[in-house]
């Protein structure tokens, strides 16, 4: 059997889907015994690789780094999965765009005049631009699967990787995963 070549993605979020999946602990290193982590923000890998078969991508589409790098993942991914909250909804990342333009949040950020130098940080190449919404993976690119939770749970995120493995197709029903 060949080795299955995994990555994760990090988004705009908090990390919190990576550390439950670092919750994985022990399996962990079953999961190194069929599947080589190519990409991720736990390894020092810079560019995506192509030919990904399975990737977890946690965070919602906030800048234009997320855009370029989501495009880029769907392209070179067999099965992507949205993993957690705000990669399926936007959730807490998506709580700016009720506030309008991006502009109107960054100005409320970072000109307060109790800020000893109150600017905007606009450096060209080392600050993404804001995109006009923050989007959930799925207006972007198409998805395979869903992994819901904030963070989803390391038993599910086990569960759910256990059932790819083995060529199954994972179902959730709640916040349960069946298989069958």
């Amino acid at each position: 059997m060949d080795r299955l070549k995994f990555a994760t993605v990090w988004l705009g979020g908090c990390s919190g889907c990576h550390m439950s999946f670092m919750d994985l602990d022990e399996w962990l290193f079953d999961l190194a015994q069929v599947a080589d982590v190519v990409f991720s923000p736990v390894v020092d890998t810079k560019e995506y690789p192509e030919g990904v078969d399975v990737c977890l991508v946690e965070g919602a589409v906030a800048n234009e780094d997320n855009l370029e790098m989501i495009l880029q993942v769907r392209r070179r991914t067999k099965v992507l999965v949205a993993f957690g909250d705000c990669a399926i909804t936007g959730n807490v990342t998506a709580m700016r765009n009720p506030l309008g333009k991006p502009e109107l949040v960054l100005e409320r950020a970072y000109l307060d005049p109790s800020n000893l130098r109150p600017r905007i940080p606009q450096e060209a190449g080392i600050i993404p631009a804001l995109l006009p919404r923050v989007l959930p993976i799925q207006e972007v690119v198409p998805m395979d699967h869903y992994l819901p939770g904030c963070p989803p749970p390391a038993a599910r995120i086990k569960a759910f990787l256990q059932e790819l493995i083995a060529g199954r197709t994972p179902q959730l029903n709640g916040c349960n995963i069946s298989f069958g």
